[in-house]
């Protein structure tokens, strides 16, 4: 079961809002998108979904067009939260569960195994408004995933949760990936795509400016971070051959470096000058690569 994106192209009158997108997302994977507002990430999603019709192009799911048919094997969690405030949880549930081909019994016991899961069993029969926003949230992640999809697509899903509540919800996107369903996700949050993802493309005005695996896109960007922490002044590492960014920190300095080779000729610089507490070689991070290659950071 593969999703497939063949040239996609989504035009509103002269403006393009998705330029020319090709992509494979793997079987049992999340897939993660970033970019900026603006960028395409939902306007991808809805073309996914059927919701926009696209300009030009392709959309493929296991080889064939998703249409109503295969709605029953798709979960949706929009950046815009749609639950009906009025309705009890219970009564939302099962009807969005019914609609996507489930029996009612069936709705009932993943529901209440949901709530338990999520630590809110009480809330089976509050009204949304009664909910807070974060609470909210959880009952929209149970409705898009309550019959089990293939395929789930989750637009910003960490926004607006605190830190415990991103863990749970986390915990719940990796066990559903290990069940095998397939995940497309978009974030605002670097660590969380970088934690969770394999492959990834990153859109700047509907054009993919970097997509690959992880793995690849990090090597291929080249340049490392070097974090030393020490007892003396490093500002003099500022105009190092070989540094391209040098930011003072309150224990020392993180430096972006042109390759490996330059941190073994600033270890030999740093001996005898005093006592160096910290000398560690990283990857580049997602956001460093995010800022190069966009031109912006993204928070």
């Amino acid at each position: 079961m593969t999703l497939q994106l063949k040239n996609v192209t989504k035009r509103f009158g002269k403006n393009v809002a998705v330029n020319n997108l090709s992509l494979e997302i793997p079987n049992n994977e999340m897939f993660g998108f970033l970019g900026g507002n603006g960028a395409g990430k939902t306007t991808t999603f809805r073309m996914i979904l059927g919701l926009l019709e696209k300009s030009a192009g392709e959309i493929t799911w296991n080889g064939e067009k998703i249409d109503y048919q295969t709605s029953s094997i798709i979960g949706y969690l929009p950046e815009e939260r749609g639950l009906y405030p009025k309705l009890k949880v219970q009564e939302q549930i099962i009807y969005l569960a019914r609609l996507r081909g489930m029996g009612k019994k069936d709705a009932v016991n993943e529901l209440e195994k949901w709530l338990e899961r999520f630590k809110v069993p009480e809330y089976v029969d509050k009204k949304v408004e009664e909910l807070s926003k974060g609470n909210q949230q959880k009952i929209q992640f149970i409705s898009a995933i309550i019959h089990k999809p293939k395929l789930l697509i989750l637009d910003e899903p960490f926004s607006g949760l605190d830190p415990i509540n991103v863990e749970m919800l986390k915990e719940a996107v990796i066990d559903l990936k290990n069940a095998g369903t397939s995940i497309v996700f978009s974030s605002h949050r670097m660590e969380h795509v970088e934690e969770l993802c394999e492959h990834l493309c990153i859109l700047q005005k509907g054009n993919p400016v970097v997509q690959g695996s992880l793995r690849d896109i990090k090597r291929s960007f080249g340049k490392k971070n070097l974090i030393i922490h020490a007892e003396f002044p490093l500002d003099f590492l500022a105009n190092y051959r070989g540094v391209v960014k040098h930011k003072q920190t309150r224990n020392g300095a993180i430096l972006q470096i042109t390759s490996e080779d330059v941190s073994q000729e600033i270890f030999q610089e740093l001996q005898g000058k005093g006592f160096v507490r910290k000398f560690e070689l990283e990857e580049p991070s997602l956001n460093d690569i995010f800022i190069e290659k966009v031109g912006a950071s993204y928070e």
